[in-house]
This record gives structure tokens, C-alpha cells and sequence, in this order.
């Protein structure tokens, strides 16, 4: 059964966290994965936005997949925040895994315990149905 990091650890990794793939990022400003990544971005995180058929988001080079993101780029990557339905995750977990991205953070409504699990037991660290910007607010402002 999955279970969530603690508070606690939470607030490590988002401390410990600098360079963000945000997956499903949207030009449009009024979707959740845009004013999210904007504020985390204001709150000094580099923002890599990964989504097909966009050039540039919130300033930054986009990519239409993990895979696209140069190697020296991928290798500095703490954190993939995913905003994509949860039927829709299994080739990002797989581009994680293959990867080795240290953390996973599965936004609120993306549920998916078997893809999580699977990805625990890569070592990989799982935050689910969470939203990154809110524990930040809560946990570190």
C-alpha cells in the first residue's frame, strides 16, 4: 500500500529540491500546472517545462518529453512534477526510472498507487495527490 513521505520529509525535499521537470505544463496561465509552476518558479525553483508542441513556458525552453531534455540538463533534474491524468503516467514513470530522477510528485487528482509503488520500489521518492505549491506555502513560508 503506498503512503505518502511524512510532513516532515516533505519539507526536506522541497528545501532540497532546485531544478523542477513540470510535466504537462500549459501556456495557458489560468491552469493549475501554469500558476503553479509560476509561483514555484518565483519562489526561486528553475522550471523545466515538458510538454509536446510548445516552444517556451514561463520563459523556459520546453521539451516534449524527459527523454528530449539534454543529458548534462536531465542529470540535475530533483524533482518531476506531473500534472497528466493518471492513466497517462505509466511512460513517464517509465522515463524516470530510466533516468533515476530522485523524486516524483504525482499532483492533487493523480492517482495512480501502482505506478507509484513501482516507482518506490525503482528508490525512487513518491509524493501523490499532493500539490507542490501548497505544501510549499504551508511547509516553508
Amino acid at each position: 500500500m503506498f503512503t505518502n513521505p511524512t510532513l516532515d520529509e516533505i519539507k526536506t525535499l522541497l528545501k532540497e529540491t532546485k531544478i523542477i521537470a513540470v510535466i504537462g505544463l500549459s501556456p495557458k496561465p489560468k491552469r493549475p500546472s501554469h500558476s503553479v509552476s509560476n509561483a514555484m518558479q518565483g519562489f526561486g525553483y528553475q522550471i523545466i517545462p515538458v510538454r509536446p508542441a510548445i516552444d517556451v513556458v514561463l520563459g523556459e525552453k520546453a521539451y516534449a518529453d524527459l527523454e528530449s531534455i539534454p543529458e548534462a540538463l536531465q542529470s540535475k533534474i530533483d524533482m518531476v512534477d506531473i500534472f497528466r491524468a493518471p492513466d497517462k503516467i505509466v511512460p513517464i514513470i517509465d522515463a524516470c526510472i530510466k533516468l533515476k530522477v530522485p523524486l516524483i510528485w504525482l499532483q492533487d487528482g493523480v492517482i495512480n498507487e501502482v505506478e507509484a509503488l513501482r516507482a518506490q520500489e525503482a528508490g525512487i521518492t513518491v509524493v501523490m495527490d499532493r500539490c507542490v505549491y501548497r505544501d510549499y506555502v504551508q511547509l516553508l513560508k
